[in-house]
């Protein structure tokens, strides 16, 4: 099943201050014992969402002015800390398509490149002006251009930076390596076939 190629992403956008965000604020590790990624999302920042009775804190993703955006605007080094992958699925699981910010822990940016969300660079001035933007109408469409590496919001258009590689891999639907492995395994069986020492190890 071929994936999908994301050439661009269109939809509202919410801010979530702070440099240095880590991924167990973006997930908390007591929610990482999940035999599967169903559920995580509804944990998205969860300690900095929530009180210890559950009831909501003063911030950007309970505020319902940016209830059901799916673009998540943060700030430098997004996703540091630890290399889990139960950061970027909590953000895809939230309903989250794509993630801008000045800059990303790399881990963080493989793993999320891997879910086809992509994370793009914007210098920090042009980020505050898209903030900016988004704060004074919540409602308006946000759309990252991966073919034209920019954002827009209106009027307003700010260029973003994105590995190559990446941004390839986004644009030609190649960016699942594993879902790429699974749709090439009758080739594969018929390469281990021709291997002598593949065989010699299934004879044994």
């Amino acid at each position: 099943m071929a994936l999908e190629q994301i050439h661009s992403v269109t939809g509202r956008a919410v801010h979530v201050p702070g440099d240095d965000i880590d991924t167990d604020r973006i997930i908390p590790a007591r929610f990482l014992k999940c035999v599967t990624f169903d559920g995580i999302g509804e944990h998205l920042f969860r300690d900095v969402r929530y009180n210890a009775d559950n009831s909501k804190k003063d911030h950007p993703l309970n505020d319902p002015r940016f209830e059901g955006a799916t673009i998540l605007i943060a700030d430098r080094n997004f996703g540091c800390g630890s290399s889990r992958e139960h950061a970027p699925q909590s953000i895809a699981k939230a309903g989250f398509r794509a993630v801008i910010a000045e800059s990303f822990a790399e881990i963080f940016f493989g793993n999320s490149t891997t879910l086809g969300i992509p994370c793009v660079s914007v210098a920090r001035d042009a980020r505050a002006a898209l903030v900016a933007r988004v704060n004074a109408d919540p409602k308006a469409p946000v759309t990252v251009d991966l073919k034209e590496q920019v954002v827009r919001a209106g009027d307003l258009s700010v260029p973003f930076t994105i590995k190559p590689g990446a941004r390839e891999s986004l644009i030609r639907g190649t960016w699942d390596p594993i879902a790429q492995l699974l749709e090439g395994a009758d080739e594969v069986a018929k390469v281990a076939a021709r291997l002598p020492y593949v065989q010699r190890a299934a004879a044994q």
